[in-house]
């Protein structure tokens, strides 16, 4: 058992959502956070503790120097990172036909080189202390979702990243994983890029009926804990990877479909 008590923990994109719930939940099991977000204001009032063992960071993680300052701040502060979340990312919702390039570039931006590029400074370190490196993935990443095609390109790169790191740091004792949340109540559905990338301000999804972000931070970091290798947190992400792996071709039909129903679907065009 990997216990988080006295660990330095650095987390992406806590500002809301999944990395605020996260933050809250390792500080209450005894971690030291390094928090970072575009907005430290945003981050600060979001977060709303002054703690020695907080450090706000605002960072933009599509930026390599940006990523570098974060993760050398909290070098500075505690002399070591022993945990990377790398959980910010944004969606997006529109066919590839239709979407700007510019979205899918931004995706891969931020959910793919934001995770390379905090891993790659923090590498050393969590090898040296025998830590752990964690991607917020999704299902996405397992199999690729229609209307999200930079979405799902970005989340299938993160993992092929994670996995290779994974074997390269088999026997130094230091542990990489990646989750599936699924379909969580969050903001970034809201944030998700239409095909212009503008912001889509409202999401095609009953937020009332789904995971809550403090549910999934919690199965986060008991699997840091517990050393997961990959969560996949839902019955319904289950089936589709099963599903994909088995009969990729009804996989196929299912998914078109579920997608095809949500309210206002791109899909409906086709």
């Amino acid at each position: 058992m990997y216990l988080l008590k006295d660990k330095v923990v650095a987390i992406t994109g806590a500002s809301s959502g999944i990395g605020k719930a996260l933050a809250t939940d390792a500080l209450s099991r005894g971690a030291k956070i390094a928090i970072c977000a575009r907005n430290e204001a945003k981050l600060r009032e979001a977060i709303g503790i002054d703690s020695p063992n907080v450090l706000y960071v605002a960072a933009d993680v599509s930026k390599e120097a940006d990523c570098q300052r974060f993760v050398e701040a909290t070098l500075q502060k505690w002399g070591r990172v022993d945990v990377l979340i790398n959980n910010a990312g944004i969606s997006m919702r529109a066919l590839f036909e239709h979407a700007d390039l510019q979205v899918i570039r931004e995706l891969m931006d931020i959910n793919f080189w934001g995770t390379v590029y905090c891993s790659k400074f923090a590498v050393k370190s969590i090898r040296e202390n025998k830590g752990a490196i964690v991607g917020v993935s999704s299902i996405a990443g397992f199999r690729g979702l229609p209307a999200r095609t930079g979405y799902s390109a970005s989340k299938f790169a993160m993992q092929g990243f994670l996995e290779a790191l994974r074997t390269e740091l088999l026997h130094t004792g230091a542990h990489v994983m990646w989750v599936s949340p699924g379909f969580t109540a969050s903001n970034i559905r809201n944030v998700a890029r239409s095909a212009d990338g503008s912001a889509q301000g409202e999401t095609p999804l009953d937020e009332g009926k789904l995971m809550s972000a403090e549910q999934c931070a919690a199965i986060i970091l008991d699997g840091v804990e517990k050393r997961k290798r990959t969560i996949v947190m839902t019955g319904q992400g289950k089936l589709t990877v099963w599903l994909n792996k088995l009969l990729p071709g009804l996989a196929d039909k299912l998914v078109f479909n579920h997608f095809l129903t949500e309210p206002n679907s791109p899909l409906k065009g086709y």
